[in-house]
């Protein structure tokens, strides 16, 4: 729920290559023929262009931070005013590339580990590798062939670019579902008939490449992700209160998770996917990306294993994970709250003990709760 509001702290992926100004004669429909042709072979599963207007969607960003909903995600406050002005990443901006890559992995069944209590359940799209560098990879190799197709053109000229995946104040939903590569669902993901487990990406260009048209939302009467939600975070169609969503308490937020909210973590420790699970279109899913293959055996690993990482370990096991942006006090944290939840059994007390003298007073907060929840489950 929450991977579209992490990480814009990259500013750098702003560069020029040759084409023509948007007073010449090129073919841009044309070129943006060759584009989406070109992107298939790179990956993606569909790419698509849209304008740089989100004004009709700058007011419900305001309402939303206005009611509190980003929780401690003060960047979505910071740049609120960059999100809905676009050309200030790039100046001269008038159209951004949208694209979509997969990343469905063959994993072990994600309901089957959400009802093992002893498994850590980590959220799909983190399995595998950081798909921040896989995307924004791809994205400059389809900007390189742009610069060829644009150089054989028309090579007097330049046209600007900057890429971007979930890396800077961009409205990337809003992009994908004015450019009709998605829609957005009631759960304020993107979402197609071929379901919602994929990576966005962009491409801010001063190209003046012809829109492509939005497609219909077909999300009808369904309310699935709604009810599935398992702290009521989607609390209306198309309205998400990130302060009670399980991706944010795991990965966004700092400090120690609402007592409240903890048994309603289950075996969750870094994300949530029910709100995809349940979703009739993930039914039409295919499998993903190679890169976001599972790595680690995370996919279905006792809570007690992962519990027993030390500092090193989590960092070299990690390497080119999502997962290793919260580091490891957080990370013990979650599974602290996971093993709580876990059935009660000695083996979990045991391996909770391990670590109530931890030298992080968020994890020893944690540990202490985990062991009373247990020790209440044994009374």
């Amino acid at each position: 729920m929450i991977r579209a509001m992490q990480d814009e702290n990259s500013q750098k992926d702003v560069d020029r290559g040759p084409g023509r100004d948007p007073g010449g004669h090129r073919d841009y429909a044309e070129l943006s023929l060759r584009i989406k042709a070109l992107s298939r072979k790179l990956g993606f599963a569909e790419i698509a262009v849209a304008g740089v207007d989100v004004a009709a969607a700058a007011p419900w960003l305001r309402r939303w931070l206005a009611l509190g909903r980003h929780g401690e995600m003060d960047y979505m406050a910071k740049h609120a005013a960059l999100r809905a002005a676009p050309q200030q990443l790039l100046a001269g901006a008038l159209t951004v590339i949208s694209t979509r890559l997969p990343y469905w992995p063959d994993a072990a069944d994600a309901e089957q580990v959400l009802a093992n209590g002893e498994q850590a359940y980590v959220s799909r799209y983190a399995l595998g590798r950081d798909y921040h560098k896989t995307v924004r990879q791809r994205l400059r190799q389809l900007v390189d062939h742009i610069r060829l197709e644009t150089d054989a053109l028309a090579p007097a000229e330049a046209f600007a670019y900057r890429v971007f995946t979930d890396s800077a104040p961009l409205l990337e939903t809003e992009f994908a579902c004015q450019s009709g590569i998605a829609w957005r669902g009631k759960h304020t993901l993107s979402l197609t008939r071929g379901g919602s487990w994929h990576f966005l990406g962009e491409i801010l260009t001063t190209l003046p490449l012809p829109p492509d048209a939005p497609i219909d939302d077909h999300c009808g009467n369904c309310r699935r992700c709604l009810d599935a939600c398992p702290t009521g975070a989607i609390v209306a169609p198309y309205e998400v209160d990130a302060r009670l969503c399980i991706s944010y308490l795991t990965i966004e937020l700092h400090g120690a998770i609402p007592v409240a909210l903890r048994p309603l973590v289950g075996n969750r420790i870094y994300g949530c996917d029910d709100c995809q699970l349940c979703c009739p279109w993930n039914r039409f899913a295919g499998l993903g990306d190679p890169d976001f293959a599972v790595r680690n055996g995370l996919d279905a690993r006792p809570l007690a294993e992962l519990f027993a990482w030390n500092e090193e370990q989590f960092n070299a096991r990690l390497a080119g994970s999502p997962i290793r942006r919260i580091g490891h006090q957080r990370w013990l944290r979650n599974i602290a709250v996971a093993l709580g939840n876990a059935p009660g059994s000695p083996a979990v007390v045991a391996a909770l003990s391990t670590r109530a003298d931890d030298r992080s007073a968020l994890v020893r907060e944690h540990v202490a709760w985990a062991v009373a929840r247990q020790v209440g489950k044994s009374g």
